[in-house]
């Protein structure tokens, strides 16, 4: 038995690769009760950036760093990014994305985790980028978590994918 993770706080930091300073951008429903604050993701055009992944529970006292439970559990979950906003490994044919995406990350057998990513944002527009918190334990000592997760939300939607959503948000995504 592996329960989902309780989260009520998903941030996404954003760190400029040619300097400047990190800023984040957060979905957080403290209370669990469907009505979260999300931040607009605000980019400039032509921007590589470190983005990494940051989910906590704050029913918790004190606050638990969800994220550690993640990383402890890395064969096990994997983040997806997805919607109008992003080109990438779960989203491959958007060319009118404003935002491209890559993973920064593997797991103890080579597939991607999603903690740590690059974006890079192209022109200006606005869009929709979706981020999902996949929970892939161990079904009788046989992994769920595969290599190729990231194509078959591409191809199949979230539907397809094994395992249960830990979270599942949207940001609006502003290239200006």
């Amino acid at each position: 038995q592996n329960p989902n993770e309780i989260i009520t706080t998903l941030k996404l930091v954003f760190t400029p690769a040619h300097g400047g300073d990190s800023f984040s951008a957060t979905w957080a429903d403290p209370e669990l009760d469907g009505d979260p604050t999300v931040d607009d993701i605000t980019l400039s055009p032509n921007q590589d950036y470190t983005v990494t992944f940051h989910v906590f529970n704050e029913l918790e006292e004190p606050t638990e760093d969800v994220t550690i439970e993640i990383t402890d559990e890395m064969d096990e979950h994997q983040v997806f990014f997805s919607g109008n906003a992003v080109e990438g490994p779960c989203n491959t044919e958007n060319p009118h994305a404003i935002l491209d995406h890559r993973y920064n990350d593997l797991d103890n057998y080579g597939a991607p985790i999603g903690l740590t990513n690059a974006f890079t944002s192209r022109a200006t527009g606005t869009g929709i980028l979706s981020v999902l918190l996949r929970h892939m334990p161990k079904v009788n000592d046989r992994p769920l978590k595969t290599d190729d997760l990231a194509a078959v939300m591409d191809t199949d939607g979230l539907t397809a994918l094994p395992g249960s959503t830990d979270i599942n948000v949207n940001f609006n995504v502003i290239v200006e």
